[in-house]
């Protein structure tokens, strides 16, 4: 994973189960920070974690247990089970086109799109992960809150399991291409043509593998197969140039970390180049995949260039429907994760999304009598795992780690999907969509050019946020230091720099080029008092949480002089790189702050900056306020030098926990509750709890009879203002009958009319209505589908 989820379903949310102690609990103490005293990280391979658990040797595993693990479990008095929708599985095609004389099938569109028919997604649902997944059409999980936004998309795709129109669509594609098939396979030149299937081995991926595999052969390819784990697949497909063809096909997973009620960040990521997740990854030197009616419409909706929520689902189904035809990603799967606890474990909050993988849980989780925490992964360090806050943290093991070791500014509300304050307090003014917001005097930008601040009077802006970062700079970085505004001034010029700086960015390419899109939003910065700052933005949207979660100026990760350091050995020093690709490149490690190696790199320089007295040039000097002198700079390389004696590794941030051990080739990690008095925070205060449910009652359903109007009354269980949608399709060609929104008749009672101009084109036969509800209290949509006969 880069740095950058027909059976009838009744589907109730239900993220808990063999629960026999309540999520809420007591807090156990009131003193600043996390519940629990340690959390001690160890990895224990999938197929033995049960017995692992059984036996005593950890309190939460955090890696999803297999689904036939998890059904042994289910029902055990001894364990609680938590089960969340947390990861999607994909398949990512090749499309880079062959050298002259060779073929890459998936440089063909139509073969990429034949992918999407050779698939069997119900059989990987309900066989491979024996029910407990729902199959995907489009990127967007159906548990999604934008489930709506395509939800006659991915239902009148006409995109089913359907091999020999698939191999019907491959034979001529491949003809068109040049090819022959003789023997049963396919040949260019008189050469076979072999593709190579990359395909994890951790779950259930090794059996869509083996399941893709033998679809392929019999649709006329040599198939390779390299059964490979996390750090070796990602290795050879998301850091090699598609065209040197170390891969064709990869079995791709993703973890889902929170979730969002209006996405923006994951379908760029899925569908469009610019964002650097699509092949060729916009890395220097490697041939690029390349769309730019996505680009141009992923930009507009990253960026906030829409007038109303219609045109932004507008957009967001356009770029859906783009996605589909391009077939770059195929995907399978929402699975539904199982995450087995002891039931002695107390002080749950059930992310929708993520589960017990969210930053809330280990904040408040805990066993009643000791402050000790075991929680067990797949892994705790792999050979890409790699901590560094600019280019780094792409493996879940590692950010499973890092949110209880820093605290985020904002973000999403682990029911509702929508960005709340976590410690800084947001105000927003926007004159958007139309409207601008002069940027004021003493606003500033950076100029990478010339290293300095220069005045931004004058700009104009959509939006404007006010920033209180009083939680923060009232309390202390782990190694004791005061956060202050100079942190956020030096994170906001390092994103600049990255961007806009030529000779770094001829570095690090991927990162500048990426970055580019979003910074040219931000019009000016202004600091109002020690604790606040104003950002001025050029974003808009119909929820200003979503506009101060955009602008947010710095997530305040690492202390600034962490990061001047890691700045000099890769920019100065030349000495390491921030991104897997400039490593690759220029043959320098991968910076990692927990390697021995790579830290050490980080703590001579910070002795060179001691002995120095440096202060970087031009960052703190904004308008007339000097934000660090040398002899607090000074101060701050001790105290980072200290904490390298100390712990060994240069992890340094401001959450609940700080990294006190962390050892890769025995796989653990030893985290302990930061109980500085000035940490604003002690337990209880995030502790969300169970999240509220929505379902919808099977309904009655009447047959058809041509010609004649229907009504259907559908009741949905659940809080808040509740949404119905429906669509109704004919499974013979996959068409779309009709389809819209549920008249409301009560709070939770909705209408479906099908009206007799609709009835009466309408063949005999069984039709299926597809019903889809959500609540303002749950960012989460529950499915139900019903058979409908309509009479001769």
């Amino acid at each position: 994973m880069r740095n950058r989820t027909i059976i009838r379903y009744l589907v109730a949310a239900v993220l808990v189960a063999s629960v026999s102690l309540p999520l809420w609990a007591e807090v156990p103490h009131s003193r600043p920070g996390p519940a629990a005293d340690r959390i001690l990280f160890r990895a224990f391979d999938v197929d033995r974690a049960p017995r692992d658990l059984e036996a005593n040797q950890m309190d939460l595993y955090m890696f999803s247990l297999k689904t036939a693990a998890a059904q042994r479990l289910r029902g055990n008095p001894a364990f609680n089970l938590y089960e969340a929708p947390a990861s999607t599985v994909s398949l990512l095609l090749n499309p880079a086109p062959a050298a002259a004389g060779d073929l890459n099938p998936f440089s063909i569109k139509e073969v990429r799109q034949a992918v999407q028919y050779l698939v069997d997604r119900e059989f990987i649902a309900r066989e491979i992960y024996r029910g407990m997944a729902r199959p995907m059409i489009t990127h967007v999980s159906p548990h999604d809150f934008d489930y709506l936004t395509v939800f006659e998309t991915a239902r009148g795709s006409g995109i089913t399991y359907d091999p020999e129109y698939a191999r019907e669509m491959i034979a001529s594609a491949m003809q068109n291409a040049g090819a022959t098939r003789s023997g049963g396979f396919w040949s260019i030149g008189g050469q076979p043509i072999r593709v190579r299937l990359v395909a994890r081995v951790e779950d259930e991926r090794r059996d869509i593998g083996d399941l893709l595999r033998r679809e392929l052969e019999r649709a006329g390819f040599m198939v390779s197969v390299s059964y490979r784990p996390f750090a070796a697949a990602v290795m050879s497909v998301y850091s090699t140039d598609p065209k040197s063809f170390e891969w064709h096909i990869y079995t791709e997973g993703w973890g889902r970390s929170s979730p969002t009620r209006y996405d923006f960040s994951n379908v760029n990521q899925m569908n469009a180049p610019w964002l650097g997740n699509m092949p060729g990854w916009k890395e220097i030197g490697f041939w690029q995949y390349e769309n730019d009616e996505l680009d141009l419409l992923g930009q507009r909706l990253f960026r906030g260039e829409f007038s109303d929520r219609n045109e932004r689902d507008d957009i967001y189904r356009r770029m859906t429907e783009l996605g589909l035809d391009e077939s770059v990603r195929v995907w399978l799967a929402t699975a539904m994760n199982s995450f087995p606890a002891q039931n002695t474990l107390t002080g749950m909050t059930e992310d929708i999304t993520a589960g017990p993988r969210s930053p809330w849980t280990l904040r408040e989780a805990h066993i009643p009598g000791t402050g000790d925490l075991r929680v067990g992964h797949l892994w705790v360090w792999t050979e890409r795992t790699t901590w560094n806050p600019v280019g780094g943290f792409g493996d879940v093991y590692s950010v499973d780690i890092w949110r209880y070791i820093t605290d985020p500014a904002v973000w999403n509300h682990p029911f509702t999907g929508m960005p709340e304050p976590v410690r800084a307090e947001f105000t927003v003014e926007t004159a958007g969509p139309d409207g601008r917001i002069a940027v004021p005097s003493g606003a500033v930008v950076w100029n990478a050019r010339a290293n300095r601040w220069d005045p931004a009077a004058g700009a104009q802006a959509t939006s404007r946020v006010v920033y209180d970062y009083s939680k923060f700079f009232q309390s202390k970085w782990h190694h004791g230091i005061q956060i202050s505004m100079a942190d956020v001034m030096y994170a906001l010029a390092q994103s600049y720099e990255l961007a806009y700086d030529t000779d770094k960015a001829r570095i690090e390419v991927a990162l500048g080029v990426t970055a580019r899109p979003y910074l040219e939003t931000f019009k000016g910065f202004r600091i109002l008092d020690e604790n606040r700052i104003e950002v001025y933005v050029d974003f808009w949207h119909f929820e200003e949480a979503y506009i101060a979660s955009y602008a947010t100026p710095s997530g305040l990760g690492m202390p600034w002089e962490i990061l001047a350091a890691m700045d000099d050995v890769v920019f100065s020093q030349r000495r390491g790189a921030y991104s897997d690709t400039a490593a690759s490149r220029f043959n320098v490690p991968w910076l990692s702050l927990v390697m021995d190696r790579d830290a050490r790199l980080v703590q001579r320089t910070l002795q060179t900056f001691r002995q120095s007295r440096f202060v970087p040039q031009g960052v703190f000097q904004v308008g007339d306020r000097n934000l660090m002198t040398a002899d607090r700079a000074v101060e701050r390389y001790q105290a980072a030098l200290k904490w390298f004696t100390d712990h060994g590794n240069l992890v340094i941030s401001n959450g609940p926990f700080y990294l006190a051990a962390y050892d890769p080739p025995a796989q653990f990690a030893e985290l302990r509750a930061f109980r500085d008095p000035s940490y604003p925070f002690k337990p209880g205060d995030w502790l969300f709890g169970a999240a509220p449910r929505i379902a919808i009652r099977p309904p009655q359903t009447p047959d058809i009879e041509p010609g004649s109007e229907v009504t259907y009354t559908i009741t949905v269980d659940g809080e808040g203002e509740l949404d119905l949608r429906y669509v109704m399709i004919d499974p013979v060609d996959g068409s779309v009958v009709t389809s819209g929104t549920a008249s409301r008749t009560a709070s939770n009672t909705f209408t479906v009319r099908i009206g007799a101009d609709i009835t009466n084109t309408l063949w005999p036969g069984l039709y299926r209505l597809h019903l889809a509800a959500t609540s303002d209290r749950i960012a989460q949509v529950v499915e139900y589908t019903a058979d409908i006969d309509v009479l001769p």
